[in-house]
């Protein structure tokens, strides 16, 4: 994770999600003592506008004071919320996905909201967050659903590298709030779904269960000597990682994730997990990849 210079930057897009993902990040600027940044990306069309009526000059300056009347909108949120913390923001003639990735390199920390201005409802964010979570050079937060207070923290974990980045992300985060942590590891796909495998007749399941409590402690006890004030529940299950998320997120603050897990094939920027979760995970979501 980079230093305590590096800002969190949210692409602010004049939706009441954008507003929901500014008082999120301005919150944990607060908790971290970071910097914000703000940041609107627009691309001119090249066709469609009335250009009898408005020139490509005109356009192009109402477009930025409808971006600025946003950002001056998203200042006021993120002040009510964190009056304190240090604040800039920018308008960029550039695509929002290219400009969202190019922030990354310097970014501590991306925050997106859970809808933008798209019209088809989840499709813009979707693919913006999809995008940021396959090439962003930082983690990243989709603030949707409802994050409840003094929920846990829900890691998913399964022993990959970016379930290890994930790991750091979660504790820190659970470290910061003063909350518990849930680690998850779910152990039954390979198994339970292959109907070619006999087997899975004869697997002693009691065993396979207490091998996946061994490797999850192994996975864990690094982390909780690094922070000995986290509370932390082990849960190993045999279930689907997104419907063990689902489930416990419900109940969380935050939920956290690598980007790609074990697997899947080489070369997936983004797993089915983290995926599936940018759509429909029930609270606050954080994206990490591997450093």
């Amino acid at each position: 994770m980079k230093g305590p210079s590096a800002p969190v930057v949210v692409g602010v897009d004049g939706s009441s999600s954008a507003l929901a993902a500014v008082r999120w990040a301005a919150d944990d600027c607060a908790r971290h003592h970071a910097p914000l940044r703000l940041v609107h990306g627009y691309a001119l069309p090249v066709r469609g506008y009335p250009e009898i009526v408005m020139t490509g000059l005109e356009l192009r300056q109402a477009i930025e004071d409808q971006a600025h009347g946003w950002l001056t909108e998203a200042v006021a949120a993120a002040r009510a919320v964190a009056p304190d913390i240090e604040l800039t923001t920018e308008v960029v003639c550039d695509s929002a996905n290219h400009l969202l990735i190019e922030e990354s390199r310097e970014a501590r920390l991306m925050v997106l909201g859970s809808q933008g201005l798209g019209n088809v409802t989840g499709l813009m964010i979707g693919s913006t967050a999809l995008a940021l979570a396959s090439h962003g050079k930082c983690p990243l937060v989709v603030v949707r659903g409802t994050e409840v207070p003094g929920g846990p923290v829900v890691v998913g974990v399964d022993g990959s590298p970016t379930s290890e980045a994930a790991l750091a992300f979660a504790f820190e985060a659970a470290a910061m709030r003063q909350a518990p942590l849930t680690a998850i590891l779910c152990w039954q796909d390979f198994m339970v779904e292959s109907a070619y495998s006999a087997s899975r007749f004869t697997v002693n399941w009691g065993q396979v269960e207490a091998e996946e409590q061994r490797l999850l402690a192994q996975r864990l006890a690094g982390w909780q000597e690094k922070y000995p004030d986290v509370a932390v529940h082990r849960v190993v299950l045999r279930d689907r990682p997104v419907r063990a998320l689902m489930r416990y997120g419900a109940e969380a603050q935050l939920v956290v994730v690598g980007s790609h897990g074990h697997g899947g094939f080489a070369g997936m920027l983004l797993g089915s997990t983290s995926q599936a979760m940018v759509y429909h995970s029930p609270c606050p979501l954080a994206i990490v990849r591997p450093a």
